[in-house]
């Protein structure tokens, strides 16, 4: 009787130990989820500086413009995981708006400050898909997790569900066009 109960104790330490390890892994993920995110959040922050700049530089070329090209400054705050791919696609689109405006003043290529500008666009652009790429990796790791058996039951447990992927739409999947 004295080794059945003992039998008992060590499946269920056993059961603990794995519930445990399981737990921090999937702990573990969300972190990574979030600093990913935090990622994103930074390459949005820093792509919003940097158009925000280019807008101003464009500004003492054209007047007229001014208030298509000054809505990208009012796009930013805490946003949801949904809202930031619609703040991406609006800048995408507000990007592209400046482009034309620099077609139409050709000496505005030629200004220093806009040509540096350009240069970090495709920096942060390349921040900003780097981070996505961070993002989604971890976040598709936590999504096989919590559906593999027997991680499930753990996943189940603590109510963890699926985590939505940072999409951006089929037509905006290019870089923004910016010629230098």
């Amino acid at each position: 009787m004295e080794h059945i109960f003992i039998a008992i104790g060590v499946i269920l330490l056993i059961f603990i130990i794995w519930y445990i390890v399981v737990l921090n892994k999937l702990n573990r993920t969300i972190i990574k989820i979030e600093e990913a995110l935090s990622g994103i959040d930074i390459a949005l922050t820093k792509r919003y500086d940097v158009i925000t700049k280019m807008v101003e530089v464009v500004k003492g070329y054209t007047k007229h413009e001014k208030e298509t090209l000054f809505k990208i400054i009012k796009m930013r705050e805490n946003l949801s995981l949904p809202e930031k791919s619609s703040l991406n696609k609006a800048m995408d689109e507000n990007m592209q708006k400046v482009n034309i405006v620099v077609e139409k003043y050709p000496d505005l290529k030629a200004n220093e400050n806009f040509k540096e500008l350009q240069k970090a666009i495709v920096d942060v652009e390349e921040h900003l898909q780097a981070s996505r790429r961070c993002y989604n990796a971890n976040v598709s790791i936590y999504n096989q997790l919590i559906v593999s058996f027997p991680i499930n039951f753990v996943a189940k447990n603590k109510k963890m569900t699926k985590k939505d992927f940072f999409e951006i739409e089929e037509s905006k999947k290019e870089n923004v066009k910016i010629e230098l």
